[in-house]
C-alpha cells in the first residue's frame, strides 16, 4: 500500500479490435506520479444505468 494514500493505483483496460498493447507500454504511458502498480485486461467495464462505473465489480 502506498504510505499517504494508503491504497496503490491498479488500471483495467478494455482494448479495442484491433489493437495491442502490453502492460509494460501502458505503464511507461502513464506520467510518473500516475505510477500504476498493477494492470488487468478486461473485456468489458460494467456501468449503472447513470453511466458510472461499478468499482465493485471491478474489485471482485
Amino acid at each position: 500500500k502506498n504510505e499517504p494514500a494508503g491504497e496503490l493505483p491498479v488500471a483495467f483496460v478494455v482494448i479495442a479490435n484491433g489493437f495491442k498493447v502490453s502492460k509494460e507500454e501502458l505503464k511507461l504511458f502513464v506520467v510518473f506520479y500516475k505510477k500504476i502498480h498493477k494492470v488487468y485486461f478486461v473485456d468489458s467495464i460494467s456501468k449503472s444505468p447513470a453511466g458510472k462505473i461499478l468499482r465493485k465489480h471491478l474489485r471482485s
